[in-house]
């Protein structure tokens, strides 16, 4: 007898997969973005129909590499290897996958940046903080962290003189008043049930300082679900604001003569199941104190990352409560790294970061911030005395954090811990990145700076 020719049997989908064409499906989805952060902070990405998600899900989708090039003004810089020539595909994490309320019909996954040939790429963000996680893993660590993000709801309108659209406020309220409260209700209410249907635990919200200023704050969570989160906040914070004919900046200071919009950085570092930034943590106290040396070493370094834009520098100053003092202190809203203590006897010790805001890419962001702590935990760094005045109140004696993104860059580019962590890649592409913009900023006036900011984050 002749053998019988072999009939292939049909390769069954992984049930992740399984399960997100299955939701696609059921709602009603057309289009699902593949989203990533670029060098400027701008989140951008493609999206992919449902009829061919099972496959991009596997192959992702095709793009240019000079993407990772492009600085906020949507001008492209020189640097080599990210020009016309060169590909890679912004490929999607299956779990990551969430339904985007305020755009019915449409779904998002957070996305690496990979080689053709499905290898890690060394200008994707999202691997940069990966591998800082996995480098943490390696001594035995994990960190939790969480975004505390600030924005200022109004509306756009254009300027009647010519110039530039204006940010207009929702609102006059006072800080924590409860007109404000009533002022912003109704999106509000739509920003949270959008932000929970995504997996984001929201915990608090308060009208904040600044006319329209609202602060909304979701759980904590491991490191890269954090970044995560952050991306889909920006995106559900500003798209509700879309959907009901108003508008929504994150920027750092959108509005000159108003209160900035900060996103301070919460963080807490575990072995096993302690806290290690808790004092009595099984005789690795110290260790807090390491993490906050390293912090406080690169901090002039690390604000290029975390306040990655010409208007970030706008809020950082002193008197601003945005943390301009390279200092650290128990509850000072002042130091650059507080101190926080614990909510009630449950609640864990943690340390907040503040100079850091939404114009930054979240996960050059963080894993900038695992390696320098690890740094001063890998060296036991000393973080000095704790501060418990305002810094600015000493004039001369506390060391004042860079005043601009030029000068943020200067250290940056001075500071080899970090430099090395960024790899040559990444690192040649952010400073060309950073340094256009900070040289397109001069060249035109405030007001144009301040829209540009507004428009964009």
């Amino acid at each position: 007898m002749r053998d019988r020719p072999a009939v292939a049997k049909p390769v069954q989908p992984d049930p992740a997969v399984r399960r997100i064409l299955e939701r696609t499906e059921l709602e009603g989805v057309e289009l699902i973005r593949f989203l990533y952060a670029d060098h400027g902070g701008v989140i951008r990405g493609k999206a992919a129909s449902r009829s061919r998600l099972a496959e991009r899900l596997n192959t992702g989708i095709g793009h240019t590499v000079a993407m990772m090039a492009m600085n906020m003004l949507d001008q492209l810089q020189e640097v080599e290897h990210l020009g016309p020539v060169g590909e890679v595909r912004i490929v999607p994490d299956p779990s990551t996958y969430v339904p985007l309320p305020h755009a019915p019909g449409a779904a998002a996954m957070l996305s690496d940046l990979r080689l053709p040939d499905g290898s890690p790429w060394a200008a994707c963000p999202r691997t940069f903080l990966k591998d800082a996680i996995a480098l943490l893993a390696g001594e035995g660590y994990t960190l939790l962290a969480a975004f505390e993000p600030e924005f200022t709801l109004g509306r756009r309108l254009p300027d009647p003189s010519g110039g530039p659209d204006r940010l207009v406020p929702l609102d006059d309220s006072l800080c924590y008043a409860g007109h404000g409260f009533d002022t912003a209700h109704d999106y509000t209410i739509k920003l949270v049930r959008a932000l929970e249907t995504q997996g984001l635990r929201v915990e608090h919200y308060h009208p904040e300082l600044g006319p329209g200023q609202q602060e909304l704050t979701v759980r904590h969570a491991p490191a890269l679900r954090a970044a995560d989160n952050h991306v889909l906040y920006r995106e559900t914070v500003r798209g509700v604001a879309l959907r009901m004919s108003m508008w929504a900046s994150l920027a750092p200071k959108p509005l000159a003569d108003q209160a900035g919009n900060g996103a301070h950085l919460h963080l807490s570092l575990w072995r096993e199941s302690r806290n290690l930034f808790d004092g009595d943590s099984g005789g690795e106290g110290a260790v807090r104190d390491w993490f906050v040396g390293g912090l406080l070493a690169h901090l002039p370094a690390l604000t290029a990352l975390t306040c990655g834009s010409v208007n970030s520098f706008r809020r950082l100053a002193p008197r601003m409560w945005a943390g301009a003092y390279a200092v650290h202190g128990p509850d000072n809203r002042e130091a650059a790294v507080r101190i926080c203590s614990p909510l009630g006897e449950s609640g864990e010790p943690n340390l907040e970061l503040k100079p850091s805001d939404s114009s930054a890419n979240p996960y050059l962001a963080l894993g900038a911030v695992i390696h320098a702590g690890l740094d001063g935990v890998r060296r036991r760094l000393d973080p000095g005395e704790a501060v418990d005045v305002d810094p600015d109140t000493r004039p001369g004696r506390y060391p004042r954090l860079p005043s601009s993104l030029t000068e943020a860059l200067d250290a940056l580019e001075a500071d080899p811990v970090l430099m090395e962590a960024l790899g040559p890649l990444r690192a040649s592409a952010y400073l060309a990145v950073k340094r256009s913009e900070a040289a397109a900023f001069a060249a035109r006036d405030a007001s144009y700076e301040l829209f540009q900011h507004m428009r964009v984050f």
